[in-house]
């Protein structure tokens, strides 16, 4: 019972992987490397290879036949999506496309994608259900709308059925402290508010302190990665169960606003993250918080980390493991 996990190399797939074998399959990433790590790669086989190339993804699927793909191999800044969206537009839809083909010829039909809240761009109502408008703001959320419209028409053409989940804030690592969040450049909030209390970098800007919330600064749905892995793995079962092709919200539905994020690294730490006031970023709405009902009732999921101080604990847990050069004893 093979999975193949594309961008296993990576936070969340890696998690995905350490879900995979705790179920009692066999997770085999397929990754170039060029924006994962090998060292996180520990719960089955590494296959090398780009996610544009159909050829050698047919080699790898001949040869492990898995049951499904979970798809994570995804350039995934907003910022830099902006910047540079023709690279986001191949890598994220073309790559898709690619992989979604070369499952076709090889009769894989099962597929579950790490998708994102950015399809929905700016929230009418909150927290956000599936039936709110689909509206991205930006490159980064417009590719990965256009992989979750390309699944609707692969499953009307041809049969496949996937899940589409659609991530909040992944936050926290493994509690074994082996696998965890590292981004080169790293921009999420949690790892960014570790960094500052440890002195890594001067410090933490905050993007907006006069946004109509309680107090000031922005407020979003962290959702633990391991919560995420699992929400994976229960999707594959609902469609190795005949599940129909879907798309889902993945998060707590509680919101947290940054300055309760720094006072819980503050808390978990014992070092309070030095903090600089900045403007809003553009685009950037005041609150992003999941209404997660309907995970709930298609696959079973409800978060199982939620609270705060727990889920940066986790994180704390795994930066020092990944950082014993700069964390004092």
């Amino acid at each position: 019972m093979n999975v193949l996990v594309t961008g296993g190399a990576g936070y969340v797939g890696s998690h995905a992987a350490s879900a995979l074998r705790a179920a009692g399959l066999t997770p085999v990433t397929y990754d170039n490397l060029s924006r994962g790590h090998r060292d996180l790669v520990r719960f089955g086989p590494l296959e090398e290879g780009d996610i544009l190339d159909e050829s050698r993804l047919v080699e790898v699927l001949n040869a492990y036949r898995p049951c499904a793909v979970m798809h994570f191999a995804a350039l995934a800044y907003v910022g830099e999506s902006v910047e540079v969206p023709l690279d986001y537009y191949r890598n994220n839809f073309a790559g898709a496309l690619t992989l979604l083909a070369a499952m076709h010829k090889c009769g894989v039909d099962r597929f579950v994608f790490s998708s994102t809240c950015a399809v929905y761009g700016t929230p009418e109502t909150q927290p956000m259900p599936e039936t709110q408008p689909l509206a991205p703001i930006n490159p980064y959320g417009r590719s990965k709308l256009m992989v979750e419209q390309l699944l609707r028409d692969a499953s009307a053409a041809h049969g496949l059925r996937s899940v589409s989940l659609r991530y909040f804030n992944a936050s926290g690592a493994h509690p074994s402290g082996d696998i965890g969040e590292r981004h080169d450049p790293e921009t999420h909030l949690i790892p960014r508010a570790l960094m500052a209390a440890n002195g890594e970098i001067e410090t933490l800007e905050v993007f907006g302190a006069d946004y109509p919330t309680r107090d000031g600064t922005a407020i979003r749905d962290y959702i633990h990665v391991c919560d995420l892995a699992d929400a994976h793995v229960a999707a594959l079962s609902y469609l190795k169960n005949g599940g129909e092709t879907t798309a889902l919200n993945l998060g707590t539905g509680r919101g947290y606003s940054v300055r309760e994020v720094i006072d819980a690294a503050a808390r978990v730490t014992g070092n309070a993250p030095p903090c600089r006031y900045v403007g809003r970023r553009p685009g950037d709405p005041p609150m992003l918080v999941a209404d997660a009902n309907a995970a709930r009732r298609v696959l079973g999921f409800e978060a199982k980390w939620t609270d705060l101080d727990a889920i940066i604990a986790s994180a704390w847990a795994w930066y020092r493991k990944d950082h014993p050069s700069v964390v004092p004893e």
